[in-house]
C-alpha cells in the first residue's frame, strides 16, 4: 500500500481513496484511478472527499485492481515523455506485457472476481485482459470441464447428448 501511494505521489497526481466492501482503504493516484471510467466520473464530479466506497469489490480483489491501475498509469505516464527513445518505449511495453501475463496468472475464483470488478469499475483494459485469460484457459476444455468450472448443470439427457455428438462429430475432431 505504501508503495502504491509513493508511486502516485511521484507521478504528481492527487491521491484518491477507495474503500472496499469489507472496509479496507486503498490509495491510488488520480492517473491510476482514471483508468476506471467509473472512478474517473466520480473524480470529475468531485465525489472523492471522503473516499469512494466500492460495495461490490472485496479488499483482496481491489488490491489487485489498484496494483494493475498503478502499474498501467506509471507506464502510460512514462510513455508520454517526448524525450523517450523508441527502444525505451518498446522496453516499457514489453515490461507491461510481462506484468500483465503474470498479473492474470491466478486461480479461477480470483480471475472471475477480477472480471466482475473490472466490469463494475469500468476498466476496459483490465476487463479485456482478464476475459482473454479466461478464454485462453478454457478454449481446449471439454464441455463437461467448462460446465464444472462455471457450475452449469447439463440440461441434456445422455441420449440427447449422444445424438448431438453423432450429428456434430466433426466438431469434436482434433
Amino acid at each position: 500500500m505504501a508503495a502504491a501511494a509513493a508511486d502516485g505521489a511521484e507521478n504528481g497526481g492527487k491521491m484518491i481513496l477507495v474503500i472496499s466492501s469489507d472496509g479496507e482503504r486503498f490509495e491510488l493516484s488520480e492517473a491510476a484511478a482514471s483508468l476506471s471510467k467509473t472512478l474517473h466520473h466520480m473524480i470529475e464530479d468531485d465525489c472523492t472527499a471522503n473516499g469512494i466506497p466500492l460495495a461490490n469489490v472485496s479488499a483482496n480483489v481491489l488490491a489487485k485492481v489498484v496494483e494493475y491501475c498503478n502499474k498501467h498509469a506509471v507506464v502510460s505516464s512514462e510513455a508520454t515523455e517526448t524525450t523517450a527513445a523508441a527502444a525505451a518505449k518498446a522496453s516499457r511495453e514489453e515490461e507491461l506485457r510481462r506484468f500483465d501475463a503474470k498479473f492474470v496468472d491466478v486461480d479461477y475464483n480470483l480471475l472471475f472476481d477480477l472480471i466482475l470488478a473490472a466490469n463494475f469499475l469500468n476498466v476496459p483494459c483490465l476487463l479485456d485482459l482478464a476475459c482473454q485469460q479466461l478464454a485462453d484457459s478454457i478454449k481446449d476444455m471439454m464441455p463437461e470441464q467448462v460446465r464444472k468450472l462455471f457450475a452449469i448443470e447439463n440440461d441434456f439427457t445422455p441420449e440427447e447428448e449422444a445424438v448431438i455428438r453423432r450429428e456434430n462429430a466433426w466438431t469434436f475432431e482434433i
